[in-house]
């Protein structure tokens, strides 16, 4: 928010002497940012004065419009001026730049001759005033605004500080100049006026002639006032002051009854809306949009309303979009003499879906869906009311309200644990006296037990940790310690901890590059990667980073796949990458969500209860594999990533982990059905490798014939303590064994049956070689069997029994055949 210093010091008994920059420290000092200061006038001098427009000439054959305008600028002559502005007219005033002045920017106005004609000064716009960005006119004052002559730098208040200020969603009250004020005052220990005690809003009692008010749905306002007014002139000008106070704060003046919600909105943070109220058929109500359809804005634009959205409406049908932007069909216009003025408090969450919803993010919705001070309705509308009267000549005719004002509930804390928990020594003194500035009542029961009465504006106030907050605030942060709590000492890391590090360092160590992708993917991904059913039940975000993507993640593919994307944009061509994350999978009801007490530990019931509102979130460990993992160069030929490295990065993580699996063939999407791989530890699947299928490859635009591991780390069993074996010292004996067995007949159940007929003396096996190409539906493996006997030589006797028993088992199991 842009705060001017000028209409702060109103409020605040800021001293002269304290600079800009110790005013802003203040700020930061009670959690405010202030993004930048910005000094009004700095880079302009005089003379700058009001003038008067006397005559106008138009010149001609020029491209664009040129004038040549006689002022009175006070002096004893007038003076002539070339601009290029056709925005005034004959007895307008304006502000005209004297020869001499030095405009922002360092433009030296001077007397020169141009366009035939000596030009005696300039017009300013409102931006080479430095006070606002319209560059489309010269700037217009209104007709009694000063005598020509008048010092327009004093005038317009130029010479002034505005701070950028950037205000947290849960401090929607400092979103005014009020609440900026009191925060200063605060920190500066400084006077504070509130503006509210001026307004007299007693004074305006309800009348006959005055529109009725409902809320038809309790959930969308808590309180509303709807104050009518009678014989308003429209035509009537916004004053100097106000206009430029408004124009300060970042927005721009269009009419009295406009300028004045705005004015009120930015002096006490309640938005207010003006409606005609001739356009008006029957009462105001608050309700839901229902049936009704569309609503055409202000700016012109017909809007499609959704049923759940929250409107303002008469008996016919809505009027605006509740605290986001009103109707244009009751738009105060030139020829409105009644006006009704609305002042509400919006249900914040229904504004915020207005807001986003259409895609329409006024200063009112801002303020609305952070919150606004309850008490303000009734007093923020008797200031417009007060101001329309004096400003706009109106007459008040009666006001209507519906609702109560709804308050934080008083809130009874130990005041010792602002010290506890905050480690800093402070007095109960000063937490009273803290307390106190921040706007609470305190009733003291006893020195244990105060009950604190948060003020209006400070719905946010619900537990003792938010009064700690507010009084370490105040005293300043930096008044508390920097030391560590204390902590018991850490066991270390888990079991399942320590396994997923030696993971990450395993395929790193392998040569793929760990990525962390966003756990969100969309419902045209799922389905494209082939995921139905329950692989692909997962959960809707409410309040999504992009509806492109709404789900959270069931699977760690997808985000892969899309860091793989961005990689082949960049060129990259030949890598593997592997990702640790946590996947989300709907399969099972959950309860109600828990929130409880954080003043103690929950009952074990409610850490239940907790985890039992959660889902489930397995740790899965997946990796893509594409191009090449052997670049061809002058003396060998490249490699291609194959299905096969996918499955053997799984085997190196399980046998890393010390467990026994089994393997079999899997016909399971995204991958390819005839080379896929699944892996089982206990008779549970925990784990698919193999190559993705040539449609997903296609759909989602990457390499055909890209590999893909996954690994259901949450499902892998604690391994038991690893048992070093006894190095042999008696010679190895090793013998090939060639076997023909059917195709589908997995390698792994033809090497399990050579161990266990080969005996206790087999150290090792290893698949050494397949060959394909035989025909009949049968493939050749090649294994080596490595035997020792701990104590003595094995003879070629024994071993080529021990190699006959080892291909009679395979033979009874696999139905494997000795390759001759």
């Amino acid at each position: 928010m842009r705060v001017p210093l000028s209409w702060v010091r109103e409020f605040a008994a800021i001293p002269e002497s304290i600079s800009p920059e110790e005013i802003s420290d203040a700020l930061v000092r009670v959690g405010f940012e202030v993004e930048a200061i910005e000094r009004q006038g700095q880079n302009l001098s005089g003379p700058v004065v009001v003038g008067q427009v006397l005559t106008i000439e138009e010149l001609t054959g020029h491209k664009k419009p040129i004038r040549w305008v006689e002022l009175n600028c006070g002096d004893l002559e007038t003076r002539f001026v070339i601009c290029g502005a056709t925005n005034f007219k004959v007895g307008d005033f304006i502000v005209a730049a004297l020869p001499g002045a030095v405009l922002p920017d360092n433009f030296v106005i001077s007397q020169r001759e141009t366009y035939g004609k000596v030009s005696n000064g300039m017009i300013c716009s409102s931006r080479e005033l430095g006070t606002g960005q319209d560059h489309d006119g010269i700037l217009v004052l209104p007709q009694d605004a000063a005598e020509p002559g008048t010092d327009a730098i004093s005038l317009l208040e130029i010479n002034d500080v505005v701070f950028e200020v950037a205000v947290n969603p849960d401090r929607g009250y400092a979103l005014s100049i009020r609440g900026i004020g009191r925060e200063a005052a605060a920190s500066l220990g400084v006077k504070f006026t509130d503006p509210i005690n001026q307004v007299e809003a007693k004074n305006y009692s309800e009348g006959e002639d005055a529109v009725d008010v409902f809320i038809d749905d309790p959930t969308a306002a808590s309180v509303i006032f709807l104050r009518s007014l009678a014989e308003f002139q429209a035509t009537r000008p916004t004053p100097l002051w106000m206009k430029r106070r408004i124009e300060k704060c970042g927005m721009r003046s269009i009419s009295l009854a406009v300028d004045v919600t705005n004015y009120v909105m930015l002096e006490l943070g309640q938005p207010l809306h003006a409606f005609d109220s001739s356009a008006i058929k029957g009462s105001i109500h608050i309700q839901r949009a229902g049936a009704n359809t569309s609503l055409t804005t202000f700016d012109g634009q017909a809007r499609t309303l959704n049923s759940d959205d929250l409107v303002v409406a008469d008996d016919e049908g809505p009027l605006a979009l509740a605290g986001t932007m009103g109707g244009k069909s009751s738009e105060i216009s030139e020829g409105t003499h009644s006006i009704a003025i609305e002042a509400a408090r919006f249900d914040p969450t229904s504004v915020s879906r207005n807001a986003r919803r259409h895609k329409l993010f006024s200063e009112a919705s801002k303020r609305f869906e952070r919150g606004v001070d309850s008490s303000l309705a009734e007093i923020a509308s008797a200031r417009a009311v007060q101001l329309l009267v004096d400003l706009g000549g109106a007459k008040h005719i009666g006001t209507r309200s519906a609702g109560q004002p709804r308050y934080a509930p008083v809130v009874s804390i130990d005041p010792h644990y602002v010290a506890t928990l905050t480690g800093a020594d402070i007095s109960l003194a000063m937490v009273e006296e803290k307390l106190l500035i921040v706007g609470c009542d305190v009733e003291k029961i006893d020195p244990r037990n105060w009950n604190i009465d948060p003020p209006s504006w400070r719905h946010d106030l619900l537990q003792a940790a938010d009064f700690v907050e507010e009084v370490a605030r105040m005293v300043g942060y930096q008044a508390i310690p920097s030391l560590l709590p204390p902590h018991p000492v850490s066991p270390g890391l888990t079991s399942q901890q320590q396994r997923r590090r030696k993971v990450a360092l395993l395929l790193a160590d392998k040569g793929l590059a760990e990525v962390q992708t966003y756990p969100f993917v969309s419902a045209a991904v799922l389905k494209a990667m082939g995921y139905a059913g329950e692989r692909a039940a997962t959960f809707r975000i409410a309040n999504p980073m992009s509806e492109d993507a709404p789900l959270l993640r069931p699977h760690l593919i997808p985000g892969l796949i899309g860091a793989a994307l961005k990689n082949l944009s960049r060129g990259s061509r030949n890598f593997g990458i592997f990702e640790i994350g946590s996947i989300f999978k709907d399969v099972e009801k959950l309860v109600s969500a828990q929130s409880p007490a954080t003043a103690s530990r929950p009952a074990e019931a409610e850490i239940s209860a907790i985890y039992a509102s959660v889902p489930n979130q397995p740790i899965h460990v997946g990796g893509l594999l594409i191009g090449q993992v052997e670049i061809e160069d002058w003396h060998s030929k490249g490699r291609a990533y194959d299905w096969s490295d996918s499955v053997a990065f799984v085997e190196e993580i399980l046998e890393m982990s010390h467990l026994k699996w089994d393997i079999k063939p899997a016909n399971f999407a995204p991958w390819h059905p005839g080379r896929c791989a699944e892996f089982l530890v206990s008779g549970k699947v925990v784990a698919h490798a193999g190559e993705l299928h040539p449609r997903v490859c296609e759909a989602m635009g990457i390499p055909a014939r890209t590999c893909a591991f996954v690994v259901n780390m949450s499902s892998l069993p604690e391994s038991s303590v690893v048992k070093g074996t006894l190095l042999g010292t008696m010679p190895v004996a090793v013998q090939d064994i060639a076997l023909i067995v059917d195709k589908n007949i997995p390698a792994q159940a033809v090497e399990a049956a050579l161990r266990e007929g080969a005996g206790e003396l087999l150290e090792s096996i290893q698949l050494f070689d397949r060959y394909d190409q035989l025909g009949d539906g049968k493939v050749s493996l090649a294994f080596s069997l490595t035997f020792r006997a701990p104590d003595r030589t094995l003879t070629n006797a024994e071993v080529s029994v021990m190699r006959e028993n080892a291909a009679e088992k395979a033979f009874k199991q696999t139905g494997a055949e000795v390759r001759a």
